[in-house]
């Protein structure tokens, strides 16, 4: 493989943030389809935000961490479960961060109510640890207080000697519950905005996609090292293929990948797939970036992955994954661009969900804090497959805990080759973390374009910070 590392300098005359990649643009790109791509993906939304470095500290500190802890995860829309998690009366989700702890419940008439996973008594758990379960009611293993499925106190036991607690007074406090695109919400601000406001052009967009038809494949957990930011922004841009992922290089739009900032809460990133890196100085022609582009059995090979006069290796590729996709989930894909089949789209919802709209690389990632620490960090990775056109809503998968040193290839279901990308993308988040501390230069200094969301996603952070 022959690469080449290119400097660009700030063209003359033109403000800071203007550079880009000498390459096609994702936008040039993708007018080469045979099936254009929806209104949202077909514009570019970047803003320059500055060129200062950001304080290291910020990954490290426990005063700065116990900050964010209070103001931003204390005050801000956090997704907890799919609604096919708790599809019947008396199914919950128990959804921690830091130390905080939320139960999300349905009712009986099919509402969902979210509390404060602490009893009223002397603060126990109501349900000791993360994750789902059933029950008629919500008593507290400790002592036995009970309340309903609504909040209500239902039962003290030894009542008379309770005379100072008046029921009516001692519901369980409540959480805001807001519900968009088959997920869950939550956010323990009454005074925050709506969920629609929140998520600003998040619902516009995704109108095409249908995420509340889909269901949970896959679902894998693994513990991180390193600060929730840090692994986050190891997700938040591409500048970082051409040293951690040669491999993708063939099939990859790297260095010329877009990315578009939407408000406060929302970004994205939009990479073009069956392309090659403009890193590469011997490029593979279109047939050989579709033969590159097939991972495991290669007997697929037939002539609908031929490459024929007029075509690209992208309309080839969308064109094949249309069919193997919808005949493997039982589905209809017809309606679906080929920048939509094959492409890496990845949006990310403050603070902490990245979510990825397509139909070839369909993940959801969440981060958070593992207790107090702020050096580690619980990431956490969903497939999102579409929900067959007939039969059953297929049931979500169990959760796949991965120790800190296995290989997400370990999880079953992860496509090996998938499973040593994740591996790569998060080998050097140890060495990261370790070099906030063992630096000199006191702070990272970040591209104006590649690295563009990391700052958009700091800002935010000193947005809720400054309340």
């Amino acid at each position: 493989m022959t690469t080449r590392l290119t400097t660009l300098p700030r063209p003359d005359g033109q403000p800071l943030g203007a550079a880009r990649c000498p390459a096609p643009s994702v936008q040039e790109i993708i007018r080469g389809d045979a099936r254009p791509a929806p209104a949202v993906l077909a514009h570019e939304h970047y803003a320059y935000l500055g060129s200062d470095d950001i304080d290291y500290a910020r990954y490290y500190d426990q005063a700065f961490f116990d900050r964010e802890m209070d103001k931003v995860w204390g005050r801000t829309w956090q997704w907890v479960c799919r609604e096919e998690h708790i599809p019947a009366p008396g199914d919950y989700y128990v959804y921690e961060v830091g130390a905080l702890s939320f139960i999300v419940v349905r009712a009986p008439d099919g509402t969902v109510n979210a509390f404060y996973n602490s009893c009223l008594h002397r603060g126990t758990k109501l349900r000791a640890s993360e994750g789902v379960g059933s029950a008629p009611e919500l008593r507290c293993p400790y002592h036995g207080w009970t309340w309903s499925l609504d909040g209500q106190l239902r039962k003290v036991p030894c009542a008379w000697d309770f005379p100072h607690v008046d029921p009516a007074r001692y519901s369980l406090p409540r959480v805001r519950v807001g519900q968009w695109g088959g997920f869950i919400f939550i956010n323990p601000d009454d005074s925050a905005p709506s969920l629609e406001d929140y998520l600003g052009v998040l619902p516009e967009h995704f109108a095409h996609w249908d995420m509340d038809q889909r269901f949970v494949e896959l679902h894998m957990a693994k513990e991180l090292p390193c600060n929730w930011k840090t692994a986050q922004e190891a997700f938040l841009e591409s500048y970082h293929v051409i040293e951690t992922h040669p491999q993708l290089m063939y099939g990859v739009g790297d260095a010329n990948v877009q990315y578009d900032l939407y408000g406060d809460h929302v970004s994205r990133f939009y990479a073009a797939l069956g392309v090659n890196s403009p890193h590469l100085l011997e490029p593979l022609d279109e047939q050989e970036l579709v033969n590159r582009m097939l991972v495991g059995d290669r007997s697929v090979l037939t002539d609908d992955l031929t490459v024929k006069e007029g075509e690209t290796a992208r309309i080839v590729m969308a064109r094949f994954l249309r069919k193997v996709l919808g005949e493997k989930y039982r589905v209809d894909l017809s309606r679906f661009s080929d920048s939509e089949m094959i492409d890496t789209i990845e949006y990310h919802v403050f603070p902490n969900m990245v979510l990825f709209p397509g139909l070839s690389l369909p993940m959801v990632y969440r981060f958070r804090p593992l207790g107090l620490d702020p050096n580690r960090t619980l990431f956490e990775i969903l497939f999102l497959r579409p929900v067959p056109d007939d039969g059953p809503r297929p049931e979500p998968a169990d959760v796949v805990h991965v120790g800190e040193h296995e290989s997400y290839a370990s999880v079953p279901g992860m496509d090996p080759a998938m499973g040593h990308v994740y591996d790569q993308d998060t080998d050097n988040l140890r060495a990261q973390q370790q070099g906030f501390r063992a630096s000199r230069k006191r702070g990272e200094t970040l591209g104006n374009y590649q690295e563009v969301r990391i700052r958009h996603f700091n800002r935010t952070i000193d947005a809720y910070l400054a309340r």
